[in-house]
């Protein structure tokens, strides 16, 4: 309980800020406790989901993917977007946007992919991984003006973990589940495509940031899919427009590369088609999101 010694109209102004105080920290507490909430319930669709494909009789293959119809369906659809909507716009935005200016948006969008990442290293109980991404966090945020800047490469820090809620999800036995279609997000498997909502509620940024702070995190992301697309453009248009079966191409790619990623299988020769890009910084790899063949955070 708070006394107020002060009376009259500053008393009032006093209690009011108080009482917003109060009202704003009980909002987070609440945002939060409903986020862990929906967090715990995309857990068990996880597992749901994946455990019932695991018990198919039809899932002794190395691509199980029951609903190849649907996802044809919506690969088809992902195609058109991309030619008709993202193709254009990442070449108009590559042409109009100067290199070291895109270099600068792809660098801030993947400073601001780190505070989810810190998260979710440590609910994969790896604080090793969490302890260096905070502090990647810390100084790109500081001495890299916000994460425009890279000075903690420079100084020879780790690179970032890349981990999601997919991978999370991987770390508390949650299996693959059929491989699956996303509309604009492209390729997933019924885990993937949990730990994509995961990561939204997993980001510490939806919690303190609001508007109009948050468009710079969601124009930074577009700016870096973008930017991401254009230089992925000869790759993604051989297997998009040039390919016999580009549904059947783009599947085996986005498997390959992500089963790799999480140490799901062992292949001495394999090479991520997405791993040089011309112009792109230490780091960078797979699309983000909008481009059709991007691999989710799984």
């Amino acid at each position: 309980m708070r006394f107020f010694r002060t009376s009259g109209f500053a008393g009032l102004l006093v209690y009011a800020s108080v009482t917003s105080d109060i009202d704003r920290d009980t909002a987070v507490r609440s945002l939060a406790f409903t986020s862990l909430r929906r967090l715990a319930a995309l857990a068990a669709a996880a597992l749901l989901l994946a455990g019932c494909a695991a018990q198919d009789p039809e899932a002794g293959g190395d691509v199980f993917a029951p609903y190849e119809q649907t996802n044809r369906d919506i690969h088809e659809f992902n195609k058109g977007l991309d030619r008709a909507i993202i193709r254009p716009a990442s070449q108009g935005f590559d042409a109009a946007v100067p290199d070291p200016l895109e270099t600068r948006l792809r660098m801030l969008a993947e400073n601001f992919s780190l505070p989810g990442e810190i998260v979710n290293s440590a609910l994969q109980l790896n604080m090793r991984a969490a302890f260096r991404d905070t502090g990647r966090l810390l100084v790109n945020t500081t001495l890299g003006l916000g994460g425009l800047f890279d000075p903690a490469t420079e100084m020879g820090m780790a690179e970032s973990t890349g981990t999601g809620f997919g991978e999370t999800l991987k770390a508390m036995g949650v299996r693959e589940g059929p491989y699956l279609k996303l509309p604009v997000f492209g390729p997933a498997t019924a885990r993937g495509a949990v730990g994509v909502v995961g990561d939204f509620f997993t980001s510490p940024l939806m919690y303190v940031l609001g508007p109009p702070e948050s468009y710079i995190t969601t124009g930074a992301g577009v700016a870096s899919g973008l930017s991401r697309r254009a230089r992925m453009s000869e790759t993604i248009d051989q297997i998009y427009y040039e390919s016999e079966d580009s549904y059947a191409v783009s599947r085996s790619i986005y498997l390959q590369n992500r089963r790799f990623e999480l140490g799901d299988t062992v292949s001495e020769g394999y090479a991520d088609p997405y791993d040089s890009l011309p112009g792109e910084a230490a780091g960078g790899g797979a699309a983000e999101a909008g481009t059709e063949l991007e691999s989710p955070d799984e």
